[in-house]
């Protein structure tokens, strides 16, 4: 069983932003407006603290981004994206650099439950705002810009 003990600070602290970023990686695909990115922002926080199985990595994570949340912290803080890149880009090539962290230490299950936590965790941000149309009128659950991310998301996680 794979724990926080396992990995440096700094290693942990990527690990714990994954969720948020699988989230950002929904909303820079299809960016909506402040009632939408409150929406997604919402569902990522709620689908970062409530893993789908009980792996102990998976647990320690979602207790710490809770922890976290009570406290007023950004899970985020301190996330610079380079500014050359496309942002979608980076926080995709970000998300493999976790993907990998997670294979070298941690058990193949655990790496694998880990990956399913978010894709679940992005699809949750992408079903939680309608996008496009007038006023709702028109507007789809899941737009096709962020269709693609979630195939992206699902890519980077799938090894």
């Amino acid at each position: 069983m794979t724990s926080k003990n396992d990995f440096a600070e700094d290693e942990w602290a990527h690990i714990v932003r994954a969720p948020f970023l699988v989230g950002m990686a929904v909303s820079l695909a299809d960016p909506g407006g402040p009632i939408e990115a409150t929406k997604e922002t919402m569902a990522t926080l709620k689908g970062a603290t409530n893993p789908s199985t009980r792996e102990q990595l998976l647990t320690e994570v979602a207790l710490d981004v809770q922890s976290m949340s009570q406290q007023r912290q950004n899970p985020l803080g301190g996330y610079r994206p380079d500014t050359h890149l496309d942002p979608r880009e980076q926080v995709l090539e970000d998300l493999r650099a976790v993907r990998e962290l997670i294979a070298a230490k941690a058990t193949p299950e655990e790496a694998a439950a880990f990956g399913v936590w978010m894709v679940e965790v992005a699809q949750a941000a992408a079903d939680a705002a309608k996008e496009g149309g007038f006023m709702g009128i028109g507007a789809k659950r899941v737009s096709d810009r962020e269709e693609t991310m979630l195939d992206r998301v699902r890519a980077t996680f799938a090894g």
